[in-house]
């Protein structure tokens, strides 16, 4: 029996279910299985894991951008930028920023 990705990603949440880069593995892992909600899910969960968990915010924005909710798109880059700053992640709130000007456009 061979294991998925999501399968191996699954079991190292199950060894440390509180290390938030494993939530962050499995949400990208939806994405790319195009099981959206799923993702959405997962980053929301991941952040209210760990607050401060940067990249969490630029994913989930660039997915509901995507999925063309753009409000929601908006409001999760804001709140990005706004914890990027906290933590002084400028390179990913310049990235946000960046991603904002593109769906003002």
């Amino acid at each position: 029996m061979s294991t998925t990705r999501l399968d191996t990603l699954q079991q190292f949440l199950e060894q440390d279910p509180n290390d938030p880069f494993n939530h962050y593995a499995i949400a990208l892992e939806y994405v790319s299985s195009h099981c959206y909600p799923e993702a959405i899910a997962k980053f929301q969960e991941l952040m209210a894991l760990d607050p401060n968990y940067v990249p969490a915010y630029h994913q989930l924005g660039l997915l509901f951008a995507r999925l063309g909710k753009n409000d929601e798109a908006l409001k999760t880059f804001e709140r990005g930028i706004e914890i990027a700053a906290l933590v002084g992640d400028m390179h990913a709130r310049s990235e946000m920023e960046e991603a904002i000007d593109e769906l003002e456009k």
